[in-house]
């Protein structure tokens, strides 16, 4: 990027709400079903068919508003955002505008090098959302599946306080962490439950007015958040730097292609003759409502946070990473809570068992080693019942069984070797079969010693602690 510009983006984050049917009907939201089968007539917009406001969708969006501090409407109103698309079929949308449900807020949000951004949220508002357009299926015509239309979507919009493609993208993964550990949305990307707009310009350093925008749409991922926005600002700051115009647009990004293409001109809101929807009456929330939700509100990540470091002695920063997914937070409680070490149970789910997870694409909600299963091996290394190399043996072994630990052990005869005369007689058979490593080391080439060590370490089958072959050779060789 040219360093006399400067990026200015803003997201707005689509998240469908995890309810069991539609924001103003009873149709299941259910995913996966054939096209147009989840949809009745208030969806298709029969005439006659009036809107039933889904109480669930209001408390999940309240849950949210009070998770980033931010100011909850007492009255809201529901809009109709009228606009012409083929997959929306009353011909405009119901959403809110003038009055959302959530107000100003403040997000924290986790960078790569560890420092954090308070970027703000300027609102959230409830709304349906549309179906969809199928261009694949049929050869010369387009198809309509209207089983997404009425899903409840809160849509997420944020200050333009991100100066980079990496901030926006960490702004859009700190929201999806967020809403799944407040579990109003299950986060699914691939299904369409989370999706992001973003907008963006570029501005030289120092200027305090914002350059024209463009917004990016429909964006599923992280990774091409940031990739999208590097594309775009690169491409700004080229048409600037050559003399042009950046122009309001819709774009898309092509994700093979690794470009931003134009859609369309950037609608405004008078563009879709916003009105409150004469069907649904203004929302009014009361204070029993609102404590009602505040009292089942889980404990939120930063609280997590502050008390894993007071309460188990982590360092903030392995307390940051326990934190930031609510099935790696609770997987780490349940195996201290068996008695596992705080720290060794930190190490190994950051660890070995991150490790695992990213080789197979998986993640901690789908992790197949029970809390039991790695708080015993744990206590087994503790006990010196394994070595860190046994216990890593033990590990692949749970990862693909329910064994018990101890079963797995026992049956495959990986207990650690800690007999002390038996050591001492293997480590005396190293050194008569070694002699000239052994002069060596006498001879002071300390770095030899590590092949000595390993060479016991393979006659025991991996099963001596090497730090006691260490201490018990240095001694048998009186260095």
């Amino acid at each position: 990027m040219t360093s006399n510009w400067e990026p200015v983006v803003g997201i707005e984050v689509h998240v469908q709400l995890a309810t069991r049917s539609k924001i103003f009907s009873t149709t299941s939201v259910e995913f996966g079903a054939a096209p147009n089968v989840r949809a009745n007539l208030i969806d298709l917009a029969m005439p006659g068919a009036l809107p039933v406001l889904n109480e669930e969708a209001v408390t999940m969006a309240v849950k949210f508003g009070l998770a980033i501090n931010a100011e909850i409407a007492e009255t809201c109103v529901f809009d109709r955002k009228n606009y012409f698309y083929p997959d929306l079929p009353k011909g405009y949308q119901i959403s809110q505008f003038d009055s959302p449900i959530v107000g100003r807020g403040q997000l924290a949000v986790l960078l790569e090098d560890g420092s954090v951004r308070e970027i703000g949220i300027t609102r959230a508002h409830l709304e349906e959302d549309a179906g969809k357009s199928v261009h694949d299926r049929f050869a010369e015509s387009t198809g309509i599946d209207l089983n997404r239309a009425g899903t409840p979507l809160l849509e997420i919009v944020t200050e333009p306080d991100m100066r980079s493609a990496a901030e926006a993208a960490a702004c859009f993964r700190q929201i999806h962490s967020l809403v799944s550990w407040l579990d109003i949305c299950d986060g699914n990307l691939a299904e369409g439950s989370m999706r992001c707009d973003a907008n963006v310009s570029v501005r030289k350093v120092g200027d305090e007015t914002f350059g024209e925008r463009t917004e990016i749409k429909n964006i599923n991922s992280f990774r091409f958040v940031e990739r999208a926005l590097n594309y775009e600002i690169e491409r700004q700051i080229d048409v600037l730097e050559r003399g042009g115009e950046i122009v309001r647009e819709t774009r898309q990004y092509d994700a093979d292609r690794d470009v931003t293409l134009s859609m369309r001109s950037k609608e405004l809101s008078d563009d879709y003759r916003y009105f409150p929807d004469p069907d649904l009456l203004p929302l009014r929330l009361s204070s029993t409502f609102l404590e009602t939700v505040r009292s089942t509100m889980p404990e939120l990540p930063e609280q997590k946070l502050e008390r894993f470091v007071s309460d188990y002695t982590l360092a903030p920063p392995v307390a940051v990473r326990l934190t930031r997914d609510h099935n790696i937070a609770t997987f780490y409680e349940s195996t201290v809570e068996l008695g596992a070490d705080p720290q060794q149970s930190a190490n190994w789910l950051l660890g070995e068992v991150a490790a695992a997870l990213n080789r197979e694409e998986r993640d901690y909600s789908d992790v197949p080693v029970s809390p039991k299963q790695l708080a015993d091996l744990i206590a087994r290394i503790q006990d010196k019942t394994l070595s860190s190399s046994l216990a890593k043996e033990v590990f692949e072994r749970i990862w693909s069984s329910d064994d018990p630990v101890d079963e797995i052990i026992e049956r495959r005869g990986l207990r650690q070797l800690s007999d002390v005369e038996e050591l001492r007689a293997l480590i005396q058979r190293i050194i008569e079969e070694h002699p000239d490593q052994v002069e060596q080391v006498r001879g002071g080439a300390t770095k030899v010693l590590g092949y000595l060590i390993g060479q016991v370490m393979k006659a025991s089958q991996g099963k001596a602690d090497p730090r006691q072959v260490n201490e018990l050779l240095k001694g048998m060789l009186n260095i």
